[in-house]
């Protein structure tokens, strides 16, 4: 098998994790919109379906925050098996809830479950990965969190039109469906290799080699690329031994790391204020202020989502040609716009008679379209992407979690107060995307350097010898890995010359 396929395959199981977050994500609002849920339930407020929406997420934040202080003793394997084991525990208490305080407890702990799994597994995909793939590599998270959401809805469409409105099957089925892929996962994840980076770290160099061989270069041990990243990753990881790299602290001690870990904290929250998790969760809520009941809204919300898969495959094909920078600042402002539609339309809406709503509704569904194959291209992809790669082996797991934290913070304030803003504010709520998504690109544009084909081992050069400020700098640099291979391969050559003489 060839080494490109074979962590492809890694990436693609262990992307299942990334299914059950998106499949979450697309499941909540059209199961709490049913009929059998708002029997089931008394009729909820709008305050308590928040609240069955945010948990969520609260339970996420803190499963982020495990996952970072348990990944480097455990590994990254046992830590999506811990994470899986977990969101089907959190899934079963769902699917079975009897009241509004048992769905609750189930939907905080499948976010703990979730949180784990959501910051470890963009991580191991990062470390098992050789650079020139390691975006597509990665890239998978958010294709998978697009294909979970699209499932859900679908599934949840499915129900509502053949399930009555008096059987709770039209809830319970789409809930308990998410619990076969976390079984699957936690039951097949130790069949694949440990991190290599990870092995290392741990002192286990003769299998990290071997792991590494067999990912980057079919088995062969000898390869000049293998051992000059095996040499590179040792002395990185000796280096940062000897300087204390370990230490949560130094990422806000050391300069280089501090700045990183502000423009991952940017990135995922810029990332909740795009306002793709306003529409997540809410879409049924939504589409009704175009006029759309629950029914035909979760049918326009699978069609959006299969847009947003198109853009997650548009990542995990190109963006390890076009780079991370130019198509995160972009992504922003093509939200930015559809946003701008989005509250045009919903203003106008119950001004104008039915040929002008019809033409509206269908302006809605475009742009809505538009702005779920963006979002998922740039923004949605983007921000499990860098984070993965842009700190060193020994605060890459803080710094990955800490990027989790804030972004299932923001995700549980969207969660818990889009659906009272839109029965309060309507239209204008949506204006509140406008402005963060053309702040997010202007950030962006200022701050944020290109990390396309850059070594993991070559982060920390790359981050202190560019200042913050980014345009107008240039990295014409050769990686350090790339001398190295060359002069394995020149050592090598000499010594076969030498042979034959």
């Amino acid at each position: 098998m060839k080494s490109q396929t074979y962590q492809l395959l890694i990436g693609l199981f262990a992307s299942l994790g990334s299914f059950l977050f998106g499949y979450d994500l697309g499941v909540i609002g059209g199961a709490v919109a049913s009929d059998a849920f708002v029997n089931t339930f008394h009729n909820p407020a709008a305050n308590e379906i928040g609240a069955v929406v945010s948990i969520f997420t609260g339970g996420a934040f803190f499963g982020a925050l495990v996952a970072g202080m348990t990944t480097n003793r455990l590994g990254r394997r046992k830590t999506i098996i811990l994470g899986a084991l977990i969101f089907c525990i959190g899934g079963a208490l769902q699917t079975s809830a009897q009241n509004l305080g048992y769905l609750y407890g189930g939907r905080c702990i499948a976010g703990l479950g979730v949180g784990i799994l959501v910051m470890i597994i963009p991580l191991y995909q990062a470390e098992i990965a050789h650079p020139s793939i390691r975006g597509r590599l990665t890239g998978l998270q958010q294709l998978f969190i697009g294909l979970g959401a699209t499932t859900a809805a679908y599934t949840t469409y499915g129900t509502t039109k053949n399930f009555a409105g008096t059987k709770n099957d039209q809830w319970r089925v789409p809930l308990g469906v998410q619990i076969i892929p976390a079984g699957i996962l936690a039951a097949l994840i130790l069949l694949f290799p440990e991190s290599p980076r990870w092995l290392m770290d741990h002192h286990q160099h003769d299998k990290a080699l071997h792991t590494l061989a067999k990912l980057h270069a079919a088995g062969d041990v000898t390869d000049t690329w293998v051992v000059a990243e095996y040499e590179q990753i040792k002395a990185a990881i000796q280096d940062e031994e000897e300087n204390g790299a370990s230490s949560l602290a130094e990422l806000f001690k050391d300069k280089a790391c501090f700045r990183r870990l502000v423009l991952v904290a940017a990135l995922q929250a810029g990332c909740q204020m795009t306002g793709v998790s306003a529409i997540q969760y809410f879409a049924p809520d939504i589409y009704k202020q175009v006029g759309v009941d629950t029914s035909q809204a979760l049918l326009y919300q699978g069609i959006s989502y299969i847009w947003g898969i198109a853009g997650q495959i548009s990542t995990v094909l190109f963006i390890d040609r076009i780079g991370r920078r130019w198509p995160l600042i972009l992504g922003n402002l093509a939200c930015a716009s559809s946003f701008i539609v989005t509250a045009a339309v919903i203003a106008r809406f119950p001004h104008v008679g039915p040929s002008t709503q019809h033409s509206l509704l269908w302006l809605f569904l475009v742009f809505g379209w538009i702005f779920q194959f963006a979002f998922s291209m740039t923004c949605g992809s983007l921000t499990w992407v860098i984070p993965s790669e842009i700190f060193d082996t020994k605060t890459r797991a803080y710094g990955v979690s800490i990027g989790c934290l804030v972004s299932f913070a923001f995700n549980t304030m969207i969660g818990q107060i889009t659906a009272p803003a839109i029965e309060t504010s309507g239209w204008r709520y949506f204006l509140l995307f406008v402005i963060c998504n053309v702040t997010n690109a202007i950030f962006f544009w200022a701050f944020l350097p290109e990390t396309k084909g850059v070594p993991l081992e070559e982060m920390n050069r790359l981050f202190r010898e560019t200042g913050w400020f980014v345009p107008g700098q240039t990295r014409s640099y050769q990686t350090e890995l790339a001398v190295t291979e060359a002069e394995i391969a020149e050592k090598g050559a000499m010594a076969q010359h030498r042979e034959v003489a």
